[in-house]
């Protein structure tokens, strides 16, 4: 897979990718991350990339131009599954949205920033719209590193234990149940007797239950879509 996420402030993003996990995914060639600065693609000499709003308004807002000869660009190297813009208006992102991502080969991320980016960008070069949750940041970046690291997760050889996405909460449309470490006792609070007991098929059965209770408790709108 390859990312390709544009942005006016790379610094802001690069962090996320330079460690842990991430940073194993691209070692081992398994993600491609690249990071595009906008004022590099800037005809003005003064690489100025946002102006006022037509019409009057408070903000700034990124000019059409700029992120137009970034995406054009890498759409002349090769072909994209997505093009992805992040902003507060788009379909809140899930599991499923981070599932069907990961199977896919080559996505951009656009990154919001001000005020926001000229409509007709995402009128014309936008394929999907994703949202992180319904508050406003002060730009796209963070939400483009929490779309990426939601998405690479996914990759087969990504994490070491390629079951462990299988059992992380929402991937059956429930949170996950209480786990547990050694030692088995500590302070007097002790692991339920029965992970210790080596009885794997009621394990099973005690974990969906338990995920079943405290999805209920937690966020019984899960179980609502049932």
């Amino acid at each position: 897979m390859r990312i390709d996420i544009i942005t006016v402030v790379p610094e802001l993003i690069q962090s996320p990718f330079a460690a842990s996990i991430l940073r194993r995914a691209i070692d081992n060639g398994l993600v491609e991350v690249h990071f595009h600065n906008i004022r590099d693609y800037s005809t003005n000499k003064h690489k100025q990339v946002d102006d006022y709003q037509f019409g009057g308004g408070a903000g700034m807002v990124l000019m059409i131009e700029p992120i137009d000869k970034c995406i054009s660009g890498l759409k002349a190297e090769r072909d994209y599954d997505e093009i992805i813009y992040m902003t507060p208006d788009g379909e809140t992102l899930n599991q499923g949205i981070a599932n069907a991502l990961s199977l896919k080969k080559n996505i951009i991320i656009l990154c919001g920033h001000y005020k926001g980016v000229d409509q007709r960008v995402r009128d014309h070069f936008i394929t999907r719209e994703i949202s992180i949750g319904d508050y406003v940041l002060s730009g796209g970046e963070l939400g483009a590193a929490v779309l990426a690291d939601a998405v690479i997760r996914l990759i087969p050889g990504v994490l070491n234990n390629e079951t462990s996405a299988l059992t992380d909460s929402f991937q059956d449309g429930l949170l996950a149940p209480p786990i547990y470490t050694r030692p088995a006792e500590y302070k007097g609070w002790k692991v339920p007797d029965l992970l210790t007991s080596g009885n794997f098929p009621k394990i099973e059965a005690w974990r969906e239950e338990q995920a079943y209770e405290h999805t209920k408790k937690r966020r019984p709108d899960l179980l609502d879509d049932e």
